[in-house]
């Protein structure tokens, strides 16, 4: 496609393989001007997750900092690997897998000791039992048209009791425009449709692919991948967070929930 033309937006059907080709060049694409637009914000050694802010510092999703020293973490959608730094830095032994290489690219940039891995989430190369936590912060589940295989993967490479936590838009946020502004504020399509959102190029080919679960979908997704659904964190707005982010703001952000964290854990049974 052609850079000085834009893709076409649209909501229609787009498959595992689709979905992931669409991403992984999007991201290769745009990943400079990502970091360069949020990496003030996100940090070089912050754990944040999402645009609301909320700190793994504070939040302590995946246990108490203190908890954390000596554990195996895999990162998964881990961008310029940001959140495996404050891991790295509380003494866990975290990997950052991506699906982007210039995103990783970014990781290297920043620097670090850390291991660093270009994979599919739906094609975890890791021996089972790897890790003992598993997180992601707006990577990876958002994109992928069978989550559950993603689960189902996650909860292989993790040791039984080990915990998955993840973040992703706030399943509400689909009945309303993308806007930061008022217009944002008005129901604009049914939240029960689930047809993904593609943008496409001028031969059809998607570019950037999303997929819509409703809440009640991502908890039933969450129990057939082999988990446990232990909480569900709706961040509020802080009042210190004045920043705008595509449709994340502090007005909208007063008023409808924009993140849904998913704090989960892999049942002790051996059996997928």
């Amino acid at each position: 496609m052609s850079q000085d033309v834009e893709p076409e937006a649209t909501r229609r059907d787009a498959g595992d393989a689709e979905s992931s080709r669409a991403n992984r060049g999007w991201w290769d694409r745009n990943a400079d001007e990502y970091q360069q637009d949020h990496g003030t914000f996100l940090g070089d050694d912050r754990f944040v997750w999402g645009p609301e802010g909320l700190d793994e510092a504070e939040a302590a999703l995946l246990g108490p900092a203190s908890s954390l020293k000596g554990l195996r973490v895999l990162e998964i959608g881990a961008g310029a690997a940001q959140c495996s730094r404050w891991l790295a830095a509380q003494g866990a032994m975290p990997v950052a897998l991506d699906l982007s290489h210039r995103q990783l690219q970014h990781a290297l940039r920043i620097g670090g000791d850390l291991p660093l891995v270009q994979a599919d989430a739906g094609t975890l190369p890791f021996r089972d039992g790897t890790f003992d936590l598993a997180c992601s912060a707006y990577g990876a589940v958002p994109f992928v048209a069978d989550p559950v295989r993603v689960f189902r993967e996650v909860r292989r490479v993790l040791r039984p009791g080990g915990r998955w936590v993840f973040s992703v838009t706030h399943p509400l946020r689909w009945a309303f425009p993308d806007e930061p502004g008022p217009e944002g504020l008005s129901v604009s399509a049914s939240y029960f449709d689930r047809t993904p959102y593609v943008e496409q190029d001028e031969e059809g080919r998607a570019v950037y692919v999303e997929h819509h679960r409703t809440l009640g979908d991502r908890v039933r997704d969450v129990v057939a991948g082999g988990f446990r659904l232990v909480d569900l964190v709706e961040p509020e707005w802080p009042a210190w967070n004045g920043q705008e982010w595509g449709g994340w703001s502090p007005l909208r952000g007063n008023l409808i929930p924009g993140t849904a964290i998913f704090v989960c854990e892999r049942d002790g049974s051996a059996a997928a």
